[in-house]
């Protein structure tokens, strides 16, 4: 299995030393670094952070491309037209460095495209402007996976795509082979989506880019280590990431305010094995036939063995 996990929480404890926190990944059991373009690399060339990454034993799943104060009334569906262009010059840049370094998914959350009043927003511009960035995007790099990662609200009151049924309807509407969707575990509790529907459908269709594991109450972005809370919804949602061969790095988006980053990691390694190992213990097919069963007793028995053996 491929992992990665979030790079901030070290980075902070490293004094910024991005050099000292991939040599500890390469202890952790990681395998995939995904870096924010441009703040983690900011001044790095390329060729450097791929030298780093090969002495460390680590590859590249990607960059995530991170939009700040300068798009704070939104990226692409940004109502200026010249600011909504330094979006995508700026998604371009990002993507130019992602192969440079070796990484093949470019994560774009558009934290900003979004409203916070009743008539801010014209829908179907912005809806029509998005489209229309992701397709260019897509024209540029056919090579590259472009992938949206939805979240319901923050930074925003009311994200613009808030929802997995919203990510599949631009999907469809941008039709290009290479857009597929992160699905960020937290974010999907926060509007309620069940985490493992988004898993199967985008997994059956070959559109599933990115898994960003974490997990929490549901109310906010709470980023807590994986399977703490929702356990046995952490492993029907991996159940699918595997069933339908999901070959990306699995990144662990969590937030280590209170415990040390290497030791927080550890116990996200630690838990996606073993639920990994309970997967392939129970078996696909007898985990296919509980979900054909349609019997909530059946599953019951089924989560019981996975948990109690």
């Amino acid at each position: 299995m491929k992992l990665a996990t979030r790079i901030n929480s070290f980075l902070s404890e490293a004094d910024g030393d991005l050099a000292s926190v991939l040599q500890e990944f390469s202890g952790l059991g990681l395998t995939h670094c995904d870096f924010n373009y441009p703040e983690h690399v900011e001044g790095l060339l390329a060729a450097d952070l791929k030298a780093m990454l090969d002495a460390n034993g680590l590859e590249a799943n990607g960059v995530a491309v991170r939009f700040r104060r300068h798009f704070l009334n939104g990226e692409f569906g940004n109502a200026d037209p010249a600011v909504a262009a330094d979006a995508l010059a700026l998604a371009k840049e990002g993507t130019d460095y992602c192969r440079a370094i070796g990484g093949r998914v470019v994560t774009l959350w558009l934290g900003f495209d979004g409203f916070d009043y009743p008539f801010q927003a014209d829908y179907r511009r912005m809806w029509d402007a998005v489209a229309s960035a992701f397709r260019e995007l897509c024209d540029y790099a056919p090579d590259v996976l472009f992938s949206i990662e939805y979240k319901p609200f923050e930074e925003r009151s009311f994200a613009f795509i808030d929802s997995f049924g919203l990510v599949l309807a631009m999907i469809d509407e941008i039709d290009r082979p290479n857009i597929g969707a992160t699905l960020d575990y937290c974010h999907m509790l926060m509007k309620h989506d069940n985490p493992a529907y988004g898993a199967d459908i985008l997994g059956s269709r070959g559109r599933l880019f990115g898994v960003h594991l974490n997990d929490g109450y549901g109310r906010f972005d709470d980023g807590l280590m994986v399977g703490t809370v929702t356990l046995p919804q952490t492993l029907e949602f991996l159940y699918y990431v595997k069933k339908h061969g999901f070959d990306h790095a699995v990144y662990f988006d969590t937030f280590p305010k209170r415990e040390r980053a290497a030791a927080e990691c550890a116990a996200n390694v630690a838990m996606v094995r073993r639920i990994d190992e309970t997967i392939d213990r129970l078996g696909l097919d007898r985990i296919q036939a509980a979900v054909d069963a349609n019997d909530g007793v059946g599953v019951s028995r089924l989560v019981l063995d996975a948990f109690m053996k």
